[in-house]
């Protein structure tokens, strides 16, 4: 992922990500740091939203001009996961975000995506002690181009993803 610039109007705050703070050793496709090959999404806390920008790579399109779908549905399913981890830590009063995993998640493309810069945003809209329901949306060119609304569960001990992050 590129620097910020001026065609989305955001920036990331100073600081690192979430999950650079939490997670620097997930090998998640879509936002684990480690692994070399990922999409390495980077969510930051903006009032009560999470927000991350990702400018795709030649190898993401889905035609020509066009950013594959379901590249558009890891990104908008991991950053929505990053917002119920950190709702659910905050919550709880902890001092790290609990290892969620997505329970579901239903994208809808709305338009094309054009490969260039994308602005995701994505807040808890409902909670549970041990899980949040989240509504996320992509932009490119100051476009709505997808949305997602899942539910984000945190595991227990005995889950394959219990601390593994």
């Amino acid at each position: 992922m590129s620097s910020p610039s001026a065609s989305s109007g955001w920036a990331p705050p100073a600081g690192p990500s979430l999950q650079d703070q939490y997670a620097a050793k997930s090998i998640c496709f879509g936002c684990g740091p480690a692994n070399a090959q990922g999409l390495h999404i980077k969510s930051y806390v903006e009032g009560d939203e999470l927000v991350a920008r990702f400018v795709p790579e030649p190898h993401h399109h889905a035609f020509p001009g066009v950013l594959n779908g379901g590249i558009i549905g890891a990104l908008l399913d991991c950053h929505s996961n990053w917002a119920a981890s950190h709702h659910l830590m905050k919550a709880m009063g902890a001092d790290a975000p609990p290892c969620t995993v997505t329970a579901d998640f239903h994208v809808k493309l709305k338009r094309p995506t054009p490969m260039g810069e994308v602005l995701l945003r994505a807040r808890v809209t409902e909670s549970q002690d041990d899980r949040a329901v989240v509504e996320a949306t992509m932009e490119a060119g100051g476009k709505i181009t997808a949305t997602c609304t899942g539910t984000f569960v945190a595991v227990k001990e005995g889950h394959p993803a219990f601390h593994r992050w």
